[in-house]
């Protein structure tokens, strides 16, 4: 009988007795090591160090500016005082962006100012601002089927709510209205867009982030309200007997190129191949880019250096890339996997810490189905951490993705983000938000994955 309910469930999980003999594992000795470098991740103080480090000497750092030049200095200075190898700057260009001023205010009937960013890469508003009256759309479907006429010299304003999950679900549809907000109003003669932030923050702290205008569309000016101010504006029309118009100023500088580029360092393997890990070194400029994603840059350097310190090499290479300008459209990571599309063959995993600092809680892979079996080996490993498993479609990060797209297998410890988006792209993203405890695990989890990845024989494609 017992013999037969072991099959049943072996079949439940599909996998039969002679597959589950035949699964990938770890050696003792391996198996061992996992457990030394999660012991030793729980106690390392390191990454608190570097991200301490990042926001104090350096702070916001936008992408393509004079303080993301300084940041990528304090980067290959950090990887050669933790002794990684083949430390460099790989450079490319990209087009520039930077908020000069911004401000709104509603002027009648109800004046009183109100708490905006500008979106990165909105056009200004004309010399001296402008004003118009708000028409108010709950979300960005309501806007897209709205007539083409009728918004002519006004303001769109898109109050879509963002809905807080622990994985981040919730921004994928609700960050849609940062481009497509002023593209429809641009469609329709509107003069501005304005929109409830993509964040779920319950603070005065609008949110900012990158937006593309559509072709054939005269660009309009397009910033984003902070969550209360939303609330007040939507009330301001709510109550008033008549048209609510609001001023709008917005004043920004831009440059056709700049230089920006990817910090690389190397925990040499005895192999060529490789595994790739990171976080990317820009961040917006409002906050100080701790938790997006000075963490990420952490975690990830300080799991590698504890590979590093294990006695003898690594089997497979593992390089660390501190991406550039990431936030402002994945530049630093297309320029990446340009520039090694002829190594690509050799990037056995890559994966991005780019989620902040909240306990790992989830693994996640996208291997191929020959190769499912190996994830087993890591959630066996990381179950210790409270880590469970997840499903087979993990894109490995925002800067993985160039690199996911052309077959490069992936994986990625998917973060606890319950408050992450209370702080994402905003001036309360600082170093006080990093939780120590949550930080260190984040390390343990990462080391363990990355060790595995380098051990365990065999490919994922």
């Amino acid at each position: 009988m017992r013999r037969k309910i072991l099959l049943a469930v072996s079949i439940l999980l599909g996998v039969t007795p002679a597959l589950a003999q035949n699964e990938p594992a770890l050696s003792p000795k391996q198996a061992a090591t996992v457990d030394r470098l999660i012991d030793k991740g729980l106690e390392d103080d390191r990454a608190f160090t570097i991200v301490e480090s990042l926001t104090t000497k350096i702070g916001p750092r936008l992408g393509g500016s004079e303080a993301e030049a300084r940041a990528r200095d304090w980067g290959v200075e950090t990887l050669k005082d933790l002794g990684f190898k083949n430390v460099r700057i790989e450079t490319f260009d990209m087009p520039y962006w930077e908020r000069v001023n911004e401000s709104a205010r509603i002027e009648t009937p109800f004046p009183q100012d109100l708490k905006i960013t500008a979106l990165g890469n909105s056009v200004a508003t004309p010399d001296g601002g402008l004003v118009g009256e708000i028409v108010r759309f709950r979300t960005l479907l309501d806007l897209q089927d709205a007539p083409l006429d009728g918004l002519e010299g006004k303001i769109v304003f898109v109050d879509e709510v963002m809905s807080r999950t622990q994985d981040g679900s919730g921004y994928g549809w609700a960050v849609a209205k940062r481009s497509g907000a002023a593209n429809e109003a641009a469609k329709r003669g509107a003069a501005a867009a304005l929109i409830r932030s993509a964040g779920t923050s319950e603070s005065r702290t609008p949110h900012t982030g990158n937006m593309n205008y559509a072709e054939n569309v005269t660009p309009v000016p397009v910033a984003a309200l902070s969550n209360p101010d939303a609330d007040l504006l939507a009330s301001a029309l709510s109550l008033a007997d008549e048209p609510v118009r609001v001023s709008l100023d917005i004043s920004v500088r831009t440059l056709a190129k700049v230089q920006s580029g990817n910090v690389i360092g190397e925990i040499p393997g005895k192999t060529d191949e490789l595994i790739v890990i990171g976080g990317h070194l820009d961040s917006w400029d409002l906050g100080t880019g701790a938790v997006d994603d000075g963490a990420g840059i952490a975690i990830t350097v300080a799991a590698a250096k504890l590979i590093d310190e294990l006695p003898g090499r690594p089997t497979r290479t593992i390089r660390v890339i501190m991406w550039g300008a990431e936030e402002v459209g994945l530049v630093g990571a297309r320029a990446y996997a340009a520039e090694h599309a002829d190594e690509l063959d050799k990037h056995i995993l890559a994966s991005e810490s780019d989620f902040g600092a909240g306990k790992v809680w989830q693994f996640r892979t996208r291997f191929s189905e020959d190769a499912l079996p190996k994830a087993r080996v890591y959630q066996k490993a990381l179950r210790r951490l409270g880590v469970g498993p997840g499903n087979n479609n993990a894109s490995g990060g925002p800067d993985v993705m160039p690199l996911s797209q052309v077959g490069v297998p992936a994986f990625r410890l998917y973060q606890d983000g319950s408050d992450y988006f209370d702080l994402h792209h905003t001036m309360d993203d600082t170093l006080d938000k990093i939780e120590l405890e949550s930080l260190r695990q984040n390390v343990a989890a990462w080391a363990a994955a990355v060790y595995i990845a380098s051990e365990l024989e065999g490919d994922y494609r």
